[in-house]
């Protein structure tokens, strides 16, 4: 751990830290609302005290809230209260958060006004103590912002004690709630930062991806802290308002996603949008291909940096460098104090050589402690001291990793291995197609194969046919597609990653119904 810059003991340390150093720095903006790194602070500490007040220390506080200052300003002050945040996507339907809520024993719920109706009677029958809804047409968390200053509660946290409770999308079934203590959030901020530092001068990052989920908690809000910068938060994305708040707020940092790119480069104003001020991208959330990335490169003259994560894992756990070698398709390095090691797929034992695919596994600092309420999943996961990440990958000669795909998502084609995503790939490398999206499908013949779903490029006249040309000519004969089938558009996640849960539903009503 020698070679990471200053670890925070917790993020409420960072943030009082900020304060210190920088109080009259902007360090929130949104919608034309301000606040400075006092302000900031000052928010906190109040709402904090009031979460005290409500018996909070030591229990789990949920949030459901967009994107917003408020939703900053509770995930400090829930930390700082010694409580535990519980961030909920506010877009799930009842059912969804009643699971998270029963599971998580909430103590306090703090919600978006507009939620009410679906909320308050989750809150009533699960018997929620305390709710507390924010929005215009309640209360805001932002009101105490030149109130009288007030220290932040005492004691503040140790690293020790749980720090988040991370529901995952739970794409295969149940969503599991990752224990993360103050220890693991704060040292993977520091991981992150060796390899990309972020210049400590009033650096500006646009959020647009959803502050309840992990790779915006780490790449934005906790980002943006720990450099004593500026967050620059939009509430509900559009390309218009992205380009527009670029050039508006002199953005330095985009934080995005491969869909987030896609839809950018396609708006007719993003090549009249002046993005001088801009200096570097993140993506994150889904897979890059390498040709949406060159595309990005060329159109907006910056790197895009693409990095690796699970909530499970702090999250990050590898990036292409700032200042090294970037390379595209890569995943980069594993992140200082990390051992990152790509094992046979059967038993999960055996360290495999460099360019071979297995199920990638790593340890270090920065792992969940456990899945709530889970001890078998808890078991199957963290096994020795290993995370087992369920992903495939492979090194390559430099120690660069690079993820082929979900192990839960590989088809057993005719006894063959077959990744969708080197499929996906493929297709991406036809200049007619704008996004693909590959899933495994059952056969009574070959036990499985592989279907695809393709978005032609505006104006494309590329056809079925041509396609499979396309595929033949780059893929061994087991790899083949058994259908390819152009559609408007592709499902999509809260945070941007194509559906392929929806997609294989489909395909199984599809073939339930002939």
């Amino acid at each position: 751990m020698s070679k990471l810059p200053h670890v925070h003991p917790t993020v409420v340390h960072m943030l009082a830290e900020a304060a210190r150093q920088v109080p009259g720095r902007e360090a929130l903006v949104c919608q034309g609302e301000r606040l400075d790194y006092a302000q900031y602070l000052r928010c906190v500490a109040w709402f904090a005290d009031e979460l005290l007040a409500l018996g909070a220390r030591d229990r789990r506080v949920g949030i459901v809230l967009g994107n917003s200052l408020d939703i900053c300003i509770a995930m400090f002050a829930i930390h700082a209260a010694g409580a535990q945040a519980v961030p909920c996507n506010p877009l799930y339907t009842g059912r969804e958060l009643r699971d998270i809520f029963a599971d998580a024993d909430l103590h306090v719920l703090i919600h978006a006004d507009d939620k009410r109706a679906v909320i308050e009677p989750i809150a009533a029958e699960l018997g929620i103590p305390h709710c507390i809804a924010i929005g215009e047409g309640a209360r805001r968390l932002t009101a105490w912002r030149d109130a009288a200053d007030r220290p932040l509660p005492q004691p503040l946290p140790r690293p020790d004690q749980l720090a988040t409770l991370q529901y995952t999308g739970g794409t295969t079934g149940r969503s599991k709630g990752v224990n993360l203590t103050h220890a693991t959030v704060s040292i993977n901020i520091s991981q992150r930062e060796a390899l990309l530092p972020v210049r400590r001068d009033g650096v500006r990052l646009l959020c647009v991806m959803p502050l309840f989920h992990v790779y915006a908690a780490a790449m934005c809000l906790h980002n943006m802290v720990y450099a004593l910068g500026t967050l620059v938060v939009l509430p509900r994305y559009t390309p218009e308002a992205v380009l527009e708040l670029q050039q508006r707020e002199g953005i330095n940092i985009f934080a995005g996603s491969p869909t987030l790119f896609i839809s950018l480069l396609s708006h007719a104003d993003f090549a009249r949008t002046d993005l001088s001020a801009l200096e570097l991208s993140y993506s994150g959330s889904a897979a890059l291909p390498e040709d949406l990335l060159r595309r990005w490169e060329a159109a907006s003259g910056v790197p895009v940096i693409e990095g690796y994560g699970q909530s499970e894992a702090g999250p990050v756990i590898s990036f292409n460098p700032l200042h090294g070698p970037r390379k595209p398709g890569s995943v980069g390095i594993p992140v200082p104090g990390t051992e990152v090691q790509v094992v046979d797929l059967d038993v999960g034992n055996a360290p495999l050589p460099q360019g071979e695919k297995g199920e990638i596994r790593l340890r270090g600092p920065q792992l969940m402690r456990d899945y709530r309420n889970l001890p078998e999943e808890t078991a199957a996961a963290l096994r020795d001291g290993w995370l087992y990440t369920g992903d495939i990958g492979e090194f390559d000669a430099e120690g660069y990793l690079y993820i082929r795909d979900r192990k839960k998502e590989m088809a057993k084609v005719s006894g063959f291995n077959v990744f969708p995503r080197e499929i996906e790939e493929v297709l991406f490398m036809h200049p007619g197609v704008q996004e693909a999206a590959v899933v495994a499908a059952p056969d009574d013949y070959r036990g499985e194969v592989v279907r695809a779903f393709v978005v032609p490029r505006a104006a494309s006249t590329t056809g079925v046919d041509e396609l499979v040309e396309h595929c033949k000519a780059n893929l061994a004969k087991y790899k083949l597609p058994a259908s390819i089938e152009l559609v408007a558009e592709l499902p999509k996640t809260v945070v941007g990653k194509i559906d392929k849960k929806r997609l294989r539903a489909e395909l199984a009503r599809g073939s339930a119904a002939g």
